[in-house]
Protein backbone atom coordinates (compact mmCIF):
# COMPACT_ATOMS: atom_id res chain seq x y z
CA UNK A 1 0.00 0.00 0.00
CA UNK A 2 1.31 3.67 -0.47
CA UNK A 3 2.80 4.71 2.11
CA UNK A 4 0.80 7.45 4.35
CA UNK A 5 2.54 10.86 5.08
CA UNK A 6 4.27 10.39 8.73
CA UNK A 7 2.77 11.77 11.73
CA UNK A 8 -0.49 10.97 13.41
CA UNK A 9 -3.95 11.06 11.78
CA UNK A 10 -6.55 13.40 12.74
CA UNK A 11 -10.54 12.82 11.90
CA UNK A 12 -12.59 15.20 13.27
CA UNK A 13 -15.78 16.15 13.11
CA UNK A 14 -17.69 18.66 10.41
CA UNK A 15 -17.91 21.97 11.99
CA UNK A 16 -20.63 23.88 11.97
CA UNK A 17 -21.29 25.34 8.38
CA UNK A 18 -21.34 29.19 8.07
CA UNK A 19 -25.31 30.56 7.50
CA UNK A 20 -25.90 31.48 3.91
CA UNK A 21 -25.97 34.64 2.82
CA UNK A 22 -28.62 36.28 1.78
CA UNK A 23 -28.28 37.05 -1.42
CA UNK A 24 -28.96 40.87 -2.96
CA UNK A 25 -31.82 41.12 -5.30
CA UNK A 26 -30.57 42.27 -9.21
CA UNK A 27 -32.20 43.64 -11.71
CA UNK A 28 -32.79 41.77 -15.13
CA UNK A 29 -31.24 42.90 -17.98
CA UNK A 30 -33.09 44.22 -21.12
CA UNK A 31 -34.57 41.44 -22.61
CA UNK A 32 -34.10 38.62 -20.04
CA UNK A 33 -36.90 38.18 -18.30
CA UNK A 34 -37.16 37.95 -14.31
CA UNK A 35 -36.32 34.88 -12.48
CA UNK A 36 -39.36 35.03 -10.84
CA UNK A 37 -41.38 35.08 -14.02
CA UNK A 38 -39.50 31.70 -15.55
CA UNK A 39 -39.40 29.29 -12.11
CA UNK A 40 -40.74 26.37 -13.12
CA UNK A 41 -40.45 22.61 -12.03
CA UNK A 42 -38.10 20.71 -13.40
CA UNK A 43 -38.74 19.68 -17.01
CA UNK A 44 -40.39 16.03 -17.38
CA UNK A 45 -37.38 14.71 -19.80
CA UNK A 46 -34.85 15.55 -17.63
CA UNK A 47 -36.64 14.55 -14.42
CA UNK A 48 -37.22 11.45 -15.74
CA UNK A 49 -33.72 10.71 -17.56
CA UNK A 50 -31.52 8.09 -15.33
CA UNK A 51 -28.02 6.96 -16.58
CA UNK A 52 -27.42 3.32 -17.24
CA UNK A 53 -24.22 3.63 -15.61
CA UNK A 54 -26.15 3.92 -11.86
CA UNK A 55 -26.59 7.66 -11.85
CA UNK A 56 -28.96 8.52 -8.61
CA UNK A 57 -33.03 9.33 -11.03
CA UNK A 58 -33.81 13.12 -10.28
CA UNK A 59 -36.63 13.54 -8.17
CA UNK A 60 -38.86 16.49 -8.88
CA UNK A 61 -39.46 19.31 -5.80
CA UNK A 62 -42.68 17.72 -5.04
CA UNK A 63 -41.11 14.35 -4.74
CA UNK A 64 -37.57 15.88 -2.54
CA UNK A 65 -40.09 18.55 -0.58
CA UNK A 66 -37.48 21.36 0.28
CA UNK A 67 -34.81 21.29 -2.36
CA UNK A 68 -31.29 20.52 -0.71
CA UNK A 69 -28.37 20.17 -3.39
CA UNK A 70 -26.08 17.34 -2.45
CA UNK A 71 -22.92 18.33 -0.53
CA UNK A 72 -19.48 19.16 -2.49
CA UNK A 73 -18.34 15.57 -0.95
CA UNK A 74 -21.35 13.70 -2.10
CA UNK A 75 -21.26 14.98 -5.71
CA UNK A 76 -17.33 13.83 -5.82
CA UNK A 77 -18.14 10.17 -4.01
CA UNK A 78 -20.79 9.62 -6.61
CA UNK A 79 -19.14 10.49 -9.47
CA UNK A 80 -16.04 8.00 -8.13
CA UNK A 81 -18.54 5.26 -7.31
CA UNK A 82 -19.60 5.61 -11.73
CA UNK A 83 -16.57 5.50 -12.78
CA UNK A 84 -15.46 2.69 -10.49
CA UNK A 85 -18.10 0.59 -11.30
CA UNK A 86 -16.50 0.67 -14.82
CA UNK A 87 -13.20 -1.00 -13.57
CA UNK A 88 -12.37 -4.24 -12.41
CA UNK A 89 -11.21 -3.17 -8.62
CA UNK A 90 -12.24 -5.01 -5.44
CA UNK A 91 -14.69 -3.28 -2.85
CA UNK A 92 -11.26 -3.24 -0.45
CA UNK A 93 -9.27 -1.35 -3.12
CA UNK A 94 -12.15 1.06 -4.18
CA UNK A 95 -12.30 1.80 -0.47
CA UNK A 96 -8.74 2.76 0.07
CA UNK A 97 -8.17 5.01 -3.14
CA UNK A 98 -11.61 6.77 -1.71
CA UNK A 99 -10.56 7.64 1.66
CA UNK A 100 -8.64 10.72 2.44
CA UNK A 101 -5.09 9.46 4.29
CA UNK A 102 -5.33 12.11 6.51
CA UNK A 103 -7.96 15.12 7.65
CA UNK A 104 -6.47 17.70 10.25
CA UNK A 105 -8.29 20.98 11.61
CA UNK A 106 -6.40 23.26 13.89
CA UNK A 107 -7.88 26.14 15.85
CA UNK A 108 -5.85 29.60 14.73
CA UNK A 109 -6.27 32.18 17.30
CA UNK A 110 -4.80 35.60 16.58
CA UNK A 111 -4.69 38.70 17.98
CA UNK A 112 -6.52 41.22 15.84
CA UNK A 113 -5.10 45.23 15.36
CA UNK A 114 -7.45 46.40 18.72
CA UNK A 115 -5.60 44.29 20.43
CA UNK A 116 -9.25 41.52 20.82
CA UNK A 117 -8.44 37.96 20.55
CA UNK A 118 -9.70 36.31 17.64
CA UNK A 119 -10.22 32.41 16.93
CA UNK A 120 -10.75 31.18 13.20
CA UNK A 121 -10.79 26.90 12.70
CA UNK A 122 -8.21 25.78 9.46
CA UNK A 123 -7.94 22.43 7.71
CA UNK A 124 -5.97 20.91 5.66
CA UNK A 125 -7.18 17.63 3.87
CA UNK A 126 -4.79 14.82 2.02
CA UNK A 127 -6.61 12.57 0.21
CA UNK A 128 -3.96 9.93 -1.26
CA UNK A 129 -0.30 10.04 -1.96
CA UNK A 130 -0.08 6.88 -4.46
CA UNK A 131 1.08 8.92 -7.28
CA UNK A 132 3.48 11.32 -5.40
CA UNK A 133 3.96 14.19 -2.48
CA UNK A 134 0.18 15.98 -2.01
CA UNK A 135 -0.77 18.56 -3.61
CA UNK A 136 -3.39 21.55 -3.27
CA UNK A 137 -4.47 25.18 -2.79
CA UNK A 138 -5.31 26.88 0.49
CA UNK A 139 -8.15 28.99 0.31
CA UNK A 140 -9.72 31.87 2.40
CA UNK A 141 -13.09 32.14 2.89
CA UNK A 142 -16.33 32.40 5.48
CA UNK A 143 -17.55 28.98 4.05
CA UNK A 144 -14.84 26.91 3.90
CA UNK A 145 -15.54 23.33 6.14
CA UNK A 146 -13.97 19.84 6.04
CA UNK A 147 -16.89 18.49 3.86
CA UNK A 148 -15.81 21.40 1.35
CA UNK A 149 -11.79 20.90 1.80
CA UNK A 150 -12.28 16.89 1.76
CA UNK A 151 -14.47 17.17 -1.72
CA UNK A 152 -11.36 19.58 -2.97
CA UNK A 153 -8.45 17.26 -2.15
CA UNK A 154 -10.25 14.42 -3.53
CA UNK A 155 -10.55 15.87 -6.93
CA UNK A 156 -6.90 17.70 -7.13
CA UNK A 157 -6.36 13.43 -6.75
CA UNK A 158 -8.33 12.90 -10.03
CA UNK A 159 -6.87 16.50 -11.24
CA UNK A 160 -3.33 15.13 -10.87
CA UNK A 161 -3.83 12.00 -12.08
CA UNK A 162 -5.58 13.24 -15.38
CA UNK A 163 -2.43 15.73 -16.11
CA UNK A 164 -0.20 12.84 -15.34
CA UNK A 165 1.78 14.59 -12.61
CA UNK A 166 3.56 12.98 -9.88
CA UNK A 167 0.96 14.22 -7.22
CA UNK A 168 -1.27 13.31 -4.99
CA UNK A 169 -4.61 15.23 -3.62
CA UNK A 170 -4.94 17.71 -0.77
CA UNK A 171 -6.36 20.67 -0.03
CA UNK A 172 -6.85 23.45 2.72
CA UNK A 173 -8.78 26.13 4.20
CA UNK A 174 -9.94 28.52 6.91
CA UNK A 175 -13.29 29.78 7.71
CA UNK A 176 -12.27 33.63 7.21
CA UNK A 177 -13.45 36.43 5.31
CA UNK A 178 -10.16 37.93 4.21
CA UNK A 179 -11.87 41.09 3.15
CA UNK A 180 -12.70 41.76 6.78
CA UNK A 181 -9.13 41.36 7.71
CA UNK A 182 -6.05 43.97 7.36
CA UNK A 183 -2.80 42.78 6.22
CA UNK A 184 -1.29 42.52 9.48
CA UNK A 185 -3.95 40.41 10.57
CA UNK A 186 -4.05 38.63 7.43
CA UNK A 187 -0.06 37.50 7.73
CA UNK A 188 -0.53 36.70 11.50
CA UNK A 189 -3.40 34.04 10.56
CA UNK A 190 -0.82 32.57 7.36
CA UNK A 191 1.98 32.31 9.79
CA UNK A 192 -0.07 30.75 12.44
CA UNK A 193 -2.04 28.80 10.02
CA UNK A 194 1.77 27.44 8.45
CA UNK A 195 2.70 26.18 11.96
CA UNK A 196 -0.04 24.54 13.06
CA UNK A 197 0.20 22.42 10.00
CA UNK A 198 3.92 22.38 10.10
CA UNK A 199 4.39 18.77 10.86
CA UNK A 200 2.31 17.70 7.92
CA UNK A 201 3.76 19.71 4.84
CA UNK A 202 7.25 19.92 2.95
CA UNK A 203 8.57 19.94 -0.39
CA UNK A 204 8.71 15.77 -0.48
CA UNK A 205 5.19 15.57 1.31
CA UNK A 206 2.67 18.37 0.89
CA UNK A 207 2.85 21.17 -1.31
CA UNK A 208 0.56 23.86 -1.00
CA UNK A 209 -0.69 26.73 -3.06
CA UNK A 210 -2.69 29.71 -3.86
CA UNK A 211 -6.65 29.13 -4.17
CA UNK A 212 -10.08 31.30 -3.35
CA UNK A 213 -8.55 34.35 -1.41
CA UNK A 214 -5.45 33.57 -1.56
CA UNK A 215 -2.41 35.33 -3.85
CA UNK A 216 1.50 35.11 -4.50
CA UNK A 217 1.88 37.11 -0.92
CA UNK A 218 0.42 34.74 1.29
CA UNK A 219 2.28 31.92 -0.01
CA UNK A 220 5.42 34.06 0.39
CA UNK A 221 4.12 34.06 4.37
CA UNK A 222 3.40 30.50 4.12
CA UNK A 223 7.19 29.52 3.13
CA UNK A 224 8.96 32.02 5.41
CA UNK A 225 7.75 30.21 8.64
CA UNK A 226 8.14 27.53 7.41
CA UNK A 227 11.71 28.20 6.29
CA UNK A 228 12.71 29.22 9.61
CA UNK A 229 11.99 25.96 11.05
CA UNK A 230 13.75 23.79 8.31
CA UNK A 231 15.82 25.98 6.84
CA UNK A 232 15.11 27.84 3.15
CA UNK A 233 12.75 25.84 1.23
CA UNK A 234 11.35 27.51 -2.09
CA UNK A 235 9.68 24.17 -2.74
CA UNK A 236 7.59 23.80 0.07
CA UNK A 237 4.45 25.95 -1.73
CA UNK A 238 4.00 27.01 -4.63
CA UNK A 239 2.20 29.85 -6.73
CA UNK A 240 5.05 32.62 -5.28
CA UNK A 241 6.63 35.36 -6.38
CA UNK A 242 9.67 35.32 -9.03
CA UNK A 243 11.68 36.52 -6.56
CA UNK A 244 11.44 33.97 -4.08
CA UNK A 245 11.11 31.32 -6.91
CA UNK A 246 7.97 31.74 -8.29
CA UNK A 247 7.32 30.19 -12.23
CA UNK A 248 6.53 32.59 -15.34
CA UNK A 249 3.21 31.39 -16.18
CA UNK A 250 1.73 30.18 -12.95
CA UNK A 251 -0.83 33.29 -12.14
CA UNK A 252 -2.58 32.60 -15.74
CA UNK A 253 -1.96 28.89 -15.95
CA UNK A 254 -5.24 27.98 -14.70
CA UNK A 255 -7.00 30.64 -17.43
CA UNK A 256 -4.52 29.30 -19.83
CA UNK A 257 -5.49 25.82 -19.49
CA UNK A 258 -9.38 26.76 -19.59
CA UNK A 259 -8.61 28.79 -22.85
CA UNK A 260 -6.69 25.42 -24.49
CA UNK A 261 -9.55 22.71 -23.50
CA UNK A 262 -11.93 25.08 -25.08
CA UNK A 263 -10.32 25.12 -27.53
CA UNK A 264 -10.07 21.24 -28.31
CA UNK A 265 -13.68 21.01 -27.06
CA UNK A 266 -14.73 23.54 -29.77
CA UNK A 267 -12.95 21.55 -32.78
CA UNK A 268 -14.55 18.03 -31.55
CA UNK A 269 -17.86 19.07 -31.19
CA UNK A 270 -17.49 21.62 -34.37
CA UNK A 271 -17.86 25.08 -33.08
CA UNK A 272 -15.31 28.12 -34.56
CA UNK A 273 -13.45 29.67 -31.94
CA UNK A 274 -13.71 32.76 -33.89
CA UNK A 275 -17.61 32.48 -33.64
CA UNK A 276 -17.90 31.30 -29.81
CA UNK A 277 -20.19 33.70 -27.94
CA UNK A 278 -18.89 33.00 -24.48
CA UNK A 279 -20.02 33.90 -20.94
CA UNK A 280 -18.34 33.70 -18.08
CA UNK A 281 -19.13 33.35 -14.25
CA UNK A 282 -16.26 34.72 -12.66
CA UNK A 283 -13.87 37.42 -12.91
CA UNK A 284 -10.99 36.45 -10.22
CA UNK A 285 -7.39 34.99 -11.56
CA UNK A 286 -9.51 31.93 -13.41
CA UNK A 287 -12.08 33.93 -15.01
CA UNK A 288 -10.03 37.01 -15.48
CA UNK A 289 -7.18 35.26 -17.71
CA UNK A 290 -9.32 32.95 -19.18
CA UNK A 291 -11.51 36.12 -20.76
CA UNK A 292 -8.18 37.84 -22.00
CA UNK A 293 -6.89 34.59 -23.50
CA UNK A 294 -9.77 33.77 -25.52
CA UNK A 295 -11.14 37.09 -26.66
CA UNK A 296 -7.29 38.39 -27.30
CA UNK A 297 -5.70 35.09 -28.79
CA UNK A 298 -8.28 32.87 -29.94
CA UNK A 299 -10.87 35.26 -31.39
CA UNK A 300 -13.86 34.52 -28.96
CA UNK A 301 -16.68 36.74 -28.05
CA UNK A 302 -16.82 37.44 -24.57
CA UNK A 303 -20.27 38.47 -23.84
CA UNK A 304 -21.00 38.31 -19.95
CA UNK A 305 -18.69 38.32 -17.11
CA UNK A 306 -19.39 38.64 -13.56
CA UNK A 307 -18.07 38.80 -9.41
CA UNK A 308 -19.88 38.41 -6.84
CA UNK A 309 -21.52 41.95 -6.50
CA UNK A 310 -23.30 40.66 -10.03
CA UNK A 311 -22.57 40.59 -13.37
CA UNK A 312 -23.01 42.71 -17.13
CA UNK A 313 -24.09 41.58 -20.20
CA UNK A 314 -23.05 42.66 -23.96
CA UNK A 315 -24.62 40.26 -27.13
CA UNK A 316 -21.61 42.72 -29.07
CA UNK A 317 -18.94 41.78 -26.83
CA UNK A 318 -17.17 42.54 -23.41
CA UNK A 319 -13.50 44.63 -23.96
CA UNK A 320 -11.33 42.54 -21.37
CA UNK A 321 -9.21 45.66 -21.25
CA UNK A 322 -12.40 48.27 -20.39
CA UNK A 323 -13.44 45.17 -18.34
CA UNK A 324 -9.78 45.20 -16.35
CA UNK A 325 -10.15 49.15 -15.83
CA UNK A 326 -13.47 49.53 -14.58
CA UNK A 327 -12.79 46.73 -12.39
CA UNK A 328 -9.85 48.30 -10.51
CA UNK A 329 -11.41 51.86 -10.22
CA UNK A 330 -14.65 51.24 -8.91
CA UNK A 331 -13.79 47.47 -7.50
CA UNK A 332 -16.34 45.39 -9.45
CA UNK A 333 -17.60 44.38 -12.94
CA UNK A 334 -20.60 45.78 -12.17
CA UNK A 335 -21.43 49.34 -13.69
CA UNK A 336 -19.54 48.53 -17.00
CA UNK A 337 -20.39 51.09 -19.35
CA UNK A 338 -22.36 49.96 -22.49
CA UNK A 339 -23.00 46.17 -20.86
CA UNK A 340 -26.49 45.85 -18.99
CA UNK A 341 -26.37 44.47 -15.22
CA UNK A 342 -27.60 41.12 -14.80
CA UNK A 343 -26.88 38.93 -11.11
CA UNK A 344 -24.57 35.74 -11.48
CA UNK A 345 -27.84 33.59 -11.98
CA UNK A 346 -28.99 34.86 -15.09
CA UNK A 347 -25.65 34.66 -16.20
CA UNK A 348 -25.91 31.01 -16.34
CA UNK A 349 -28.63 31.18 -17.73
CA UNK A 350 -28.11 33.24 -21.05
CA UNK A 351 -28.18 32.42 -24.45
CA UNK A 352 -24.93 31.48 -25.58
CA UNK A 353 -22.24 29.24 -27.19
CA UNK A 354 -20.07 28.43 -24.58
CA UNK A 355 -20.83 28.79 -20.66
CA UNK A 356 -17.68 28.66 -18.16
CA UNK A 357 -18.31 28.83 -14.31
CA UNK A 358 -15.05 30.04 -13.00
CA UNK A 359 -16.61 31.15 -9.22
CA UNK A 360 -17.66 29.05 -6.36
CA UNK A 361 -18.93 25.37 -6.18
CA UNK A 362 -22.21 24.38 -6.69
CA UNK A 363 -23.79 26.75 -9.09
CA UNK A 364 -25.19 24.47 -11.64
CA UNK A 365 -27.75 22.26 -10.12
CA UNK A 366 -30.78 20.34 -10.32
CA UNK A 367 -33.12 23.71 -9.55
CA UNK A 368 -31.42 25.50 -12.62
CA UNK A 369 -29.54 23.56 -14.75
CA UNK A 370 -32.65 22.98 -16.90
CA UNK A 371 -32.99 26.74 -17.96
CA UNK A 372 -29.25 26.50 -19.26
CA UNK A 373 -29.08 27.45 -22.57
CA UNK A 374 -25.85 27.18 -23.57
CA UNK A 375 -24.47 24.72 -26.09
CA UNK A 376 -21.26 23.56 -24.28
CA UNK A 377 -20.32 24.16 -20.62
CA UNK A 378 -16.33 24.35 -19.55
CA UNK A 379 -15.52 24.32 -15.62
CA UNK A 380 -12.72 26.59 -14.59
CA UNK A 381 -14.41 26.33 -10.79
CA UNK A 382 -14.08 23.03 -8.67
CA UNK A 383 -17.09 21.46 -8.67
CA UNK A 384 -19.59 23.72 -10.36
CA UNK A 385 -22.07 20.86 -11.25
CA UNK A 386 -23.74 18.51 -9.13
CA UNK A 387 -24.61 14.87 -10.25
CA UNK A 388 -28.39 15.71 -10.50
CA UNK A 389 -27.64 19.17 -13.23
CA UNK A 390 -25.54 16.41 -14.99
CA UNK A 391 -28.22 14.15 -15.57
CA UNK A 392 -30.27 17.20 -17.18
CA UNK A 393 -27.16 18.42 -19.17
CA UNK A 394 -26.95 14.82 -20.55
CA UNK A 395 -30.73 14.80 -21.39
CA UNK A 396 -30.67 18.65 -23.24
CA UNK A 397 -27.44 17.14 -25.18
CA UNK A 398 -25.19 19.66 -23.81
CA UNK A 399 -21.38 18.24 -23.41
CA UNK A 400 -20.01 19.53 -20.13
CA UNK A 401 -15.70 19.26 -19.62
CA UNK A 402 -15.49 17.88 -16.37
CA UNK A 403 -13.03 20.97 -14.03
CA UNK A 404 -10.51 17.90 -12.65
CA UNK A 405 -9.95 18.23 -16.88
CA UNK A 406 -10.31 21.72 -17.67
CA UNK A 407 -8.72 23.61 -14.75
CA UNK A 408 -5.81 21.35 -14.25
CA UNK A 409 -3.23 24.00 -15.61
CA UNK A 410 -2.55 25.66 -12.49
CA UNK A 411 -1.27 22.42 -10.67
CA UNK A 412 0.32 21.26 -14.19
CA UNK A 413 2.39 24.55 -14.23
CA UNK A 414 2.63 24.03 -10.12
CA UNK A 415 4.64 21.08 -10.86
CA UNK A 416 6.46 22.82 -13.01
CA UNK A 417 7.85 25.37 -10.74
CA UNK A 418 8.46 22.68 -8.20
CA UNK A 419 10.36 21.22 -10.51
CA UNK A 420 12.16 24.45 -10.85
CA UNK A 421 12.84 24.75 -6.94
CA UNK A 422 14.44 21.52 -6.62
CA UNK A 423 16.55 21.68 -9.73
CA UNK A 424 17.41 26.00 -8.77
CA UNK A 425 17.02 26.21 -12.63
CA UNK A 426 14.35 28.79 -14.31
CA UNK A 427 12.34 28.36 -17.20
CA UNK A 428 11.14 31.08 -19.60
CA UNK A 429 7.82 31.70 -19.83
CA UNK A 430 7.83 30.45 -23.54
CA UNK A 431 8.63 27.13 -22.35
CA UNK A 432 6.58 27.22 -20.14
CA UNK A 433 3.32 27.90 -21.79
CA UNK A 434 4.75 25.20 -24.37
CA UNK A 435 4.92 22.54 -22.21
CA UNK A 436 1.31 23.39 -20.44
CA UNK A 437 -0.48 23.38 -23.96
CA UNK A 438 1.30 19.70 -24.76
CA UNK A 439 -0.12 18.18 -21.28
CA UNK A 440 -3.37 20.16 -21.89
CA UNK A 441 -4.02 18.67 -25.30
CA UNK A 442 -2.62 15.33 -24.28
CA UNK A 443 -5.04 15.17 -21.17
CA UNK A 444 -7.73 16.16 -23.71
CA UNK A 445 -7.87 13.31 -25.57
CA UNK A 446 -6.84 10.74 -22.97
CA UNK A 447 -10.18 11.73 -21.73
CA UNK A 448 -12.15 11.71 -24.44
CA UNK A 449 -11.08 8.18 -25.49
CA UNK A 450 -11.81 6.79 -22.39
CA UNK A 451 -15.26 8.19 -22.85
CA UNK A 452 -15.43 7.05 -26.32
CA UNK A 453 -14.41 3.33 -24.82
CA UNK A 454 -16.70 3.17 -21.93
CA UNK A 455 -19.66 4.90 -23.95
CA UNK A 456 -20.08 7.59 -20.78
CA UNK A 457 -19.70 11.13 -20.74
CA UNK A 458 -16.96 13.57 -20.71
CA UNK A 459 -16.67 13.76 -16.75
CA UNK A 460 -17.08 10.15 -15.66
CA UNK A 461 -14.60 9.43 -18.76
CA UNK A 462 -12.47 11.64 -16.33
CA UNK A 463 -12.95 10.14 -13.31
CA UNK A 464 -12.40 6.68 -14.89
CA UNK A 465 -9.23 7.11 -16.20
CA UNK A 466 -7.77 8.77 -12.59
CA UNK A 467 -9.36 6.08 -10.44
CA UNK A 468 -7.62 3.68 -13.02
CA UNK A 469 -3.88 5.41 -12.81
CA UNK A 470 -4.07 5.80 -9.34
CA UNK A 471 -5.42 2.42 -8.52
CA UNK A 472 -2.69 0.80 -10.49
CA UNK A 473 -0.17 2.98 -8.61
CA UNK A 474 -1.82 1.57 -5.28
CA UNK A 475 -1.15 -1.92 -7.04
CA UNK A 476 2.50 -0.99 -7.72
CA UNK A 477 3.76 0.35 -4.08
CA UNK A 478 1.60 -3.16 -2.62
CA UNK A 479 -1.00 -2.76 -0.84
Amino acid sequence: MARKSKGVSRRVKKSTTTAKKKRTAHKSARGLKKRSERKRPYSRTAASASSKSGAVAIKSPAQRGSFRPPSAYEVVLHNFDLAASKLDLSEELKQLIKTPDRELRVELPIRMDDGKLQTFIGYRVQHNNARGPNKGGIRYHPEVDLDEVRALASLMTWKTAIADVPFGGAKGGIAVDPGQLSMNELERLTRTFTTNIDCIIGPSEDIPAPDVNTNAQVMSWLMDQYSRRHGHSPAVVTGKPLELGGSEGREEATGRGVAYILREAAKLYDHDMKKLSVALQGFGNVGSHTARILSTEFGAKVVAVSDVKGGVYNPRGIRYDDAVEHEKTSGSIVGLRGAAKISNEELLELKCDVLIPAAMGNQLRGDNADRVKAKLIVEAANGPTTFEADEIFAAKKIPVIPDILSNAGGVTVSYFEWAQNLQQFRWEYKRVVAELEKVMVTSFAAVMATAEKYKVSPRIGAYILAVDRVARATNLRGI
